[in-house]
């Protein structure tokens, strides 16, 4: 069975700061999305909808969070050798440095994974959104005898120079790679794809940054300590020289590198049929078991929301939003346009009357928020006005962040009532 013959690692990536502020007091896979899960869930699950369930996370910012999401949630049987365990950079006396790179990262925790039986390291990133069955591209890998194989995905003319674009024959070898070309490089670039992406104009392989290595090439590659990264180093100069081959996937795949990718990503869950779907039963996605309330409106109309467990909503109106769990809105107040993460508690009458708590925890009585994403904990008071766009300029303050006309509420961000933004 593959399973016994792959071990996962999951690169949490550096200091997440085109995501910040989200990232300022967590790491990147311990982001929160769709209202109830964290990044790190996307490829965790795909791993256990793959029955591939050794994992290793590697990470080295913030990664209190991220350590207790996984401590709490993915639990195996005593008697399995399944396992979801995080790495986060530690010194060493051969080593006193953090992590260089996505390789340095793997050649860091490679004492560690050397301990496992296995034949193959199935590299994957921790903030993408996406199903994947990865035991297809790890029999492509066998079935080729390849050294390296690639996943790719295939992106159009106008995406194309935000990825690494490689460029693969008729066998699937990739034959070579350029790093983000110019749009005038474009037209020697494209590469054989279905007649669907055909159709649509997506001629170009972009890496998605999934890889599946050999164990011992990899382990021969981590030797030289001056490469360090996968995309600028290791696969460039393999190709060429070892078997390297392009695993083209054609479904729903988006990079969650930035805000704006972030909030397309979660209001895009909103949609009738959204291009990622949380109710493919043979695809779950796995997160943290709450016991929660069922959540309950009062005079609310919804359109196209996604709501979590446990909130108390009085709001007038949600549209085109996602939120989170545990979230309080008030009366007359009307969200469009945003993704509110929820709260970590309740506040209990008693509290709030003994700590002369004059802020409730989420969204007081009429307010009007728009174009916005709400962290863990946000205390907005009544009758404040938060309305993001294209007109705004990018600006950052104690309590918010804007970003690409997007407003984005710090964690645990206490908002006066009577505030206007935007």
């Amino acid at each position: 069975m593959l399973n016994d013959k792959v071990l996962s690692v999951i690169l949490g990536g550096g200091q997440g700061t085109r995501l910040h502020p989200l990232t300022e007091s967590r790491s990147k896979p311990a982001v929160p999305i769709a209202g109830k899960y964290r990044l790190v869930d996307i490829p965790i699950s795909n791993c256990i909808n793959s029955k591939m369930k050794r994992m290793y996370v590697l990470t080295q910012f913030n990664s209190a969070s991220l350590n207790k999401h996984i401590k709490n949630t993915f639990h195996f049987s005593f008697f399995s050798s399944a396992f979801v365990d995080v790495l986060a950079a530690e010194q060493t006396p051969n080593n006193k440095t953090w992590y260089q790179g996505t390789a340095d990262a793997v050649r860091q925790g490679m004492h560690h994974f050397k301990k496992h039986k296995f034949d193959y390291f199935l590299i994957l990133s921790g903030d993408q959104l996406y199903h994947m069955d990865y035991n297809l591209m790890v029999q492509q890998h066998i079935d080729t005898g390849a050294d390296i194989t690639i996943g790719t995905v295939p992106v159009n003319a106008k995406d194309a120079p935000s990825f690494g674009i490689m460029k693969t024959d008729q066998d699937n070898n990739i034959t070579s790679f350029i790093e983000k070309p110019k749009a005038e490089l474009l037209p020697d670039w494209t590469s054989p794809v279905g007649p669907e992406m055909e159709a649509e104009g997506r001629n170009y392989l972009g890496s998605m940054g999934i890889y599946v290595f050999n164990r011992k090439l990899l382990e021969n590659l981590m030797d030289d300590p001056n490469t360090v990264d996968f995309g600028k180093e290791i696969i460039p100069q393999a190709i060429g020289n070892k078997k390297v081959c392009g695993y083209q996937f054609e479904g729903y795949w988006t990079d969650i590198g930035n805000i704006e990718s972030f909030f397309e990503a979660n209001i895009g869950l909103t949609e009738n049929i959204p291009k990622f779907n949380l109710y493919d039963m043979e695809n779950q996605v796995y997160t943290h078991a709450r016991i929660l309330p069922t959540s309950k409106y009062t005079n609310t109309k919804l359109k196209k929301a996604v709501i979590a467990e446990g909130c108390i909503i009085h709001a007038d109106r949600i549209e085109s939003s996602v939120i989170g769990v545990r979230s309080r809105i008030g009366k007359g107040s009307v969200i469009k346009n945003c993704y509110m993460m929820g709260t970590d508690f309740y506040e209990s009458l008693e509290e709030i009357e003994k700590n002369k708590i004059e802020i409730l925890c989420g969204i007081g009585e009429n307010c009007t928020i728009n174009n916005a994403i709400i962290d863990k904990n946000c205390r907005i008071g009544d009758n404040t006005s938060i309305n993001g766009g294209p007109h705004l300029e990018d600006t950052e303050t104690d309590s918010y962040v804007i970003k690409e006309g997007i407003v984005v509420l710090k964690k645990e961000a206490v908002i006066p009532p009577g505030t206007t933004i935007g």
